[in-house]
């Protein structure tokens, strides 16, 4: 068995990852506040994307994999802040849908541009080809489903 490189420790590699991608969120949330958008949270990114056009507060806690009352307490946060708001669902009377308003969805339309102009930062520091390989071999090394919107809930347990 080859004895690990002791500048490269096996908990290095996700500390790192994690790291890189607090940076990003960082980035992110500092240049959204510069932009008209200073009370989104990472948090709330995985909420207004887990909504999409509209759903439940049941099936959003669903989606987080947090409980009905966790989501509907950041709901009524988003809500507050002009980020969603609850309509009747026009199929049911007896259900409520939460969706983004139009500045939940000028902060997403922000964001993507945002990760787009951050992306490029990284390229300029590291070369272009050098993190299209990164994201390639990440790619790799990922399941199919890492796109799921649970991060809040797994955090949480």
């Amino acid at each position: 068995m080859a004895t690990p490189d002791p500048d490269r420790p096996g908990f290095l590699l996700p500390l790192l990852l994690l790291a890189g991608f607090r940076t990003l969120i960082d980035d992110l949330h500092a240049e959204l506040a510069r932009q008209g958008h200073p009370d989104l949270r990472p948090l709330h990114g995985f909420v207004l994307q887990a909504v999409g056009n509209g759903t439940t507060a049941s099936e959003l806690g669903q989606r987080l994999g947090v409980s009905k009352q966790a989501a509907g307490k950041t709901v009524d946060r988003l809500v507050a802040l002009g980020y969603l708001e609850r309509a009747d669902d026009p199929a049911d009377a007896r259900r409520k849908l939460v969706r983004p308003t139009d500045r939940g969805l000028d902060g997403l339309r922000r964001s993507a541009v945002v990760f787009d102009q951050l992306r490029d930062r990284w390229a300029a520091t590291l070369g272009p080809d050098r993190v299209a390989a990164i994201e390639d071999d990440l790619r790799r090394m990922v399941p199919a489903d890492v796109f799921r919107l649970d991060v809040p809930g797994w955090f949480g347990t």
